[in-house]
């Protein structure tokens, strides 16, 4: 417990410290796109894979349910809520945490043990302000977006396959979809989402700077990296929903 809480006072440091440097020039913008791109286009078709199968195969269970009480009209609303609100910033969350944030803990953890952060140190340049403040950045930038496109691509493949498969009137679902899903439902999940990149970008930064005992060390961060995103993505969304209920609704 005790080394629980000194690591969490140390990341909040680590955040602070990194966070300053945001509005300090040089401003790093080149790094910042350029992680953007890595964290957001790289995961783009995954993104959409995993959303398209993940509405998919919700709406084919959903339909099992209402079928029995011959309300298959609400699975549209029942898809396109669960996405928006929490199916999609939580598995883009969960994956991009498994891409992105391992590949930001071993990236930064190599550069610690082979020394190049100290060589950065010597040259004038803060590790911090070039390696940490553009990767966090650029997560909670690039997550909504991923998000956004994850419900798009989930409720796309619902629509498919609840017109085509499962012969539901495509008028219907569209008309039962605008009349229970509400702007707000959409901005809960990418709120969620933002604050999901802010989680495994912090982590996987500090992790990886604060990397020791060589390659063991950089794959000891890497899965600490992921493991503890994973736990702290779905422990945080049970607060940030109930946040969010008792604001926005």
């Amino acid at each position: 417990m005790v080394g629980g809480i000194l690591d969490l006072g140390e990341m909040s440091t680590f955040f602070t410290s990194s966070m300053g440097w945001l509005v300090r020039p040089p401003f790093r913008l080149y790094e910042i796109f350029e992680q953007i791109e890595f964290v957001g286009n790289k995961s783009v078709f995954i993104i959409m894979l995993s959303g398209l199968f993940t509405g998919m195969v919700f709406a084919l269970q959903t339909y099992s349910a209402f079928h029995v009480v011959s309300s298959e009209t609400l699975i549209g609303p029942t898809v396109a809520l669960a996405l928006t609100r929490e199916l999609g910033p939580v598995m883009t969350g969960l994956i991009v945490a498994g891409r992105a944030g391992a590949a930001m803990s071993a990236q930064i953890g190599t550069m610690r043990v082979t020394e190049q952060i100290d060589a950065l140190e010597v040259m004038g340049v803060n590790p911090k302000q070039y390696l940490v403040t553009p990767r966090i950045v650029a997560c909670v930038i690039a997550m909504p977006l991923l998000a956004a496109v994850f419900d798009f691509i989930g409720n796309l493949g619902s629509y498919y396959l609840s017109t085509h498969l499962l012969n539901i009137d495509a008028a219907t679902y569209l008309d039962k979809i605008n009349l229970f899903t509400r702007p707000k439902d959409i901005a809960q999940g990418l709120i969620k989402a933002a604050f999901f990149g802010l989680i495994f970008s912090l982590i996987g930064t500090f992790k990886g700077f604060h990397t020791k005992n060589g390659a063991r060390g950089v794959g000891m961060a890497t899965n600490e990296t992921v493991v503890l995103s994973s736990i702290l993505i779905l422990v945080s969304d049970y607060f940030l929903s109930a946040l969010i209920k008792m604001i926005m609704y």
